[in-house]
């Protein structure tokens, strides 16, 4: 009974557990087979770029595994590798051993493989600083250039500019897969460059030669005009004809040429101011004008006009007369002053007006009453007066030529240069020493005097300085080519001498002071109203600054006209539109006595004072002479120079009656200025005077300028150039 409970309870769970029928429990002894499962079937990665490859894996029960396309016998858990070419659905069958099949799919995505066409820039070789384009073509990937970084669309091109020879690289990467990459090399070569182009000198004289010299680097140098091969720092020698702008052209292997132009300037004449070499102190006392006693120095024109032409000294009372004037009470022993003419209207109503400082002539030749020499006492008075009232007398000189037969002199031995000396020595030196130890005393010389007068008047008289006069010419014995050529240098020739005299007498460096100066000693005519001799004027006052002349006075500012041409020379050889001359520079106002034909306002300037005005630009108290070098034109073209206010000033003559000179100026230590003006006084100017016009110099401002300066002077023309 036990026995036969325990096996029906052994089968009922054998059924229960699906394992069949036992065998004792009344059934079949065969068992059940089992279903086929699959619990995954998937690709790593699921998605692969073509000619790649992916891992397939199934994990999978109770049957063969078999994946196709392929029929690839797999095993459960254990990858297959496959290479699909496009994307595939694999199916994964499991069959069991009874026959009975599950299935499971998955897909492998294949992405084309990334593909480079071309890539490449265009040009593919460039300058520095210049730029190519880079273009890639390409497919199945997003693209890259580096270096940059550059982002870049098929067929689209990408400009770059690199500062040396790179190799690019293309990459383009797909969304899965490798990368590809192509490269493109871009070829920078240097920018041609040009550091200086110039030449030396840039300016030259027709006929002349300059050397053009050029530095440069990464390309070839060549010179046109002339298609002159250069080298680098090699200078090339040229002879313009005219005036030529030269460009220097620097063409590299590749790109583009660089350029570079420099002027050579071809002049008549140059003019080379050494600012490295101080000569002589420049002062204003050189701007001096006579005044006389016959003429009234109360005249209300006197001191405008005076200031207008830049006067800054006069002498006083006139030439000969100071032999015979007697200031005290304005007399004369054989003529009459001028009623005004007294010493202290000219000290109230025109020294000190006009700021001028004063130069007296003693009385040399006369006593007060008349009936002897020179008294030294008189002098004196006169210095100790001139201090009390203000006069601003610096120099008294022992009276006017005393070396002349002119001269009147009632001493026992006229004109006798021993009696002169000792007079000077023992008289008029300490006399005048005594009351204003300040006025410097001197006397009167003549190179070349016969009889000797200087060697013995140097060495025995006591003096501060010497005077000397200067007429270069003698009555209708005139000439415009000598006047305007060649007067000037004879003067210098002479205060050599003098300076030489000075020396021999152990008095070397003694001041000069040139008392008297014109163009004509007598008979004043045509010449002394014209263009001629204001530019004789102008290369005195030159001459006389560069020989460190320490006062000049003109001989006249006012008082003297005369229009006889019985009298005077008025020769047609002689060049002015006036029927009148005289000693004076200023108008009188005319009519007057000995111009009774002429209307002319008083205080007019007349080309003479044109020349002081000019010159009263340069000649400034406290700067120095510099050395002025003129090539080419010689004979017309004259140039003097001085420092001036932290410029440099020069003074600048054609002299050539017809024709403009061209001329270059240069000057040692600049190559620029910041500021160019340029003063003029020409025979045009002066022309205007035929029409009774008296035109002032005409003025240019010509702003900032390289050097050198080229200028086209007026014919006969004197020109102030400031250059700051």
């Amino acid at each position: 009974m036990t026995k036969h409970v325990l096996v029906y309870a052994a089968c009922a769970v054998a059924l229960s557990l699906g394992l069949g029928v036992l065998a004792g429990c009344g059934g079949s002894s065969t068992p059940a087979t089992p279903s086929p499962s699959i619990t995954s079937f998937g690709a790593i990665p699921a998605m692969i770029a073509a000619g790649g490859s992916t891992t397939l894996t199934a994990v999978f029960a109770n049957g063969t595994g078999v994946i196709t396309p392929g029929n690839l016998a797999v095993t459960s858990g254990v990858g297959v590798s496959v290479s699909p070419t496009t994307t595939t659905a694999y199916t994964l069958t499991v069959t069991s051993s009874a026959g009975a099949a599950i299935t499971q799919a998955a897909t492998v995505t294949v992405t084309p493989a990334p593909s480079i066409t071309s890539f490449g820039a265009n040009p593919t070789a460039i300058i520095a600083g210049g730029s190519t384009t880079l273009t890639a073509i390409f497919a199945n990937g997003t693209g890259v250039i580096t270096p940059g970084n550059l982002a870049v669309t098929s067929g689209v091109g990408v400009s770059v500019s690199p500062t040396t020879t790179t190799a690019y690289t293309l990459t383009v990467t797909p969304s899965t897969g490798t990368a590809i990459t192509q490269a493109a090399t871009v070829t920078v070569t240097p920018a041609p460059s040009i550091t200086s182009f110039g030449a030396n000198p840039t300016a030259i004289i027709a006929g002349g030669s300059t050397t053009l010299t050029a530095v440069f680097a990464n390309g070839t140098g060549v010179i046109t005009p002339g298609n002159l091969t250069v080298t680098s720092d090699v200078g090339v020698s040229v002879s313009p004809a005219t005036t030529t702008t030269y460009t220097l052209t620097v063409t590299p292997s590749t790109g583009t040429a660089a350029t570079q132009t420099v002027s050579v300037t071809v002049v008549g004449s140059t003019v080379t101011v050494n600012q490295s070499i101080s000569g002589p102190a420049v002062t204003d006392q050189i701007l001096g004008m006579n005044m006389a006693a016959w003429f009234d120095p109360t005249t209300p024109a006197i001191v405008p006009a005076f200031k207008t032409a830049g006067i800054k000294t006069t002498r006083w009372p006139g030439g000969s007369w100071s032999d015979d004037y007697h200031w005290a009470n304005n007399t004369m022993c054989n003529s009459t002053p001028n009623s005004n003419a007294t010493f202290s209207n000219f000290i109230n109503d025109l020294v000190i007006p006009a700021g001028l400082d004063v130069a007296l002539t003693a009385d040399y030749g006369t006593d007060a009453v008349c009936t002897g020499p020179g008294d030294p006492t008189e002098a004196a008075a006169w210095a100790a007066y001139a201090l009390a009232h203000g006069g601003n007398v610096s120099h008294i000189t022992v009276g006017n030529e005393e070396y002349g037969s002119w001269e009147t002199d009632l001493h026992t031995k006229p004109n006798d240069p021993i009696t002169y000396a000792n007079a000077t020595a023992t008289g008029y030196y300490p006399d005048i020493k005594a009351v204003d130890p300040n006025v410097l005393v001197g006397v009167s010389v003549n190179p070349g005097n016969s009889p000797a007068w200087d060697p013995i008047v140097l060495s025995q008289a006591k003096y501060d300085f010497v005077e000397y006069h200067f007429y270069p010419e003698a009555p209708f014995q005139e000439s415009d080519t000598f006047l305007v050529q060649q007067a000037a240098q004879e003067l210098t020739a002479n205060i050599n001498t003098i300076k030489s005299e000075l020396a021999t007498a152990g008095h070397a460096n003694t001041p000069i002071y040139v008392g008297e100066i014109g163009s004509v000693y007598g008979d004043p005519g045509k010449q002394t109203t014209s263009i001629t001799q204001a530019l004789f004027a102008g290369q005195v006052l030159g001459e006389m600054m560069n020989a460190g002349i320490s006062r000049a006075t003109w001989w006249l500012g006012f008082g003297g006209c005369d229009d006889d041409s019985s009298v005077e020379n008025f020769s047609s050889s002689l060049y002015g539109w006036q029927t009148f001359g005289g000693y004076m520079v200023f108008s009188d106002g005319l009519p007057e006595y000995g111009c009774e034909n002429v209307t002319l306002p008083a205080g007019v300037l007349l080309p003479t004072a044109r020349a002081f005005q000019l010159f009263s630009s340069v000649a400034v108290t406290g700067e120095t002479v510099l050395t002025a070098a003129v090539a080419g034109d010689t004979t017309n073209v004259r140039a003097y120079a001085a420092t001036n206010n932290g410029g440099t000033a020069l003074v600048l003559f054609n002299l050539d009656e017809t024709a403009s000179a061209s001329v270059a100026v240069s000057l040692s230590a600049q190559s620029a200025t910041s500021g160019v003006t340029v003063q003029t006084y020409s025979k045009a100017i002066y022309d205007q005077s035929q029409t009774g016009v008296w035109a002032a110099p005409k003025i240019a401002n010509l702003g900032a300028q390289s050097l050198p300066l080229s200028l086209s002077l007026d014919p006969w023309s004197m020109n102030v150039v400031i250059i700051k």
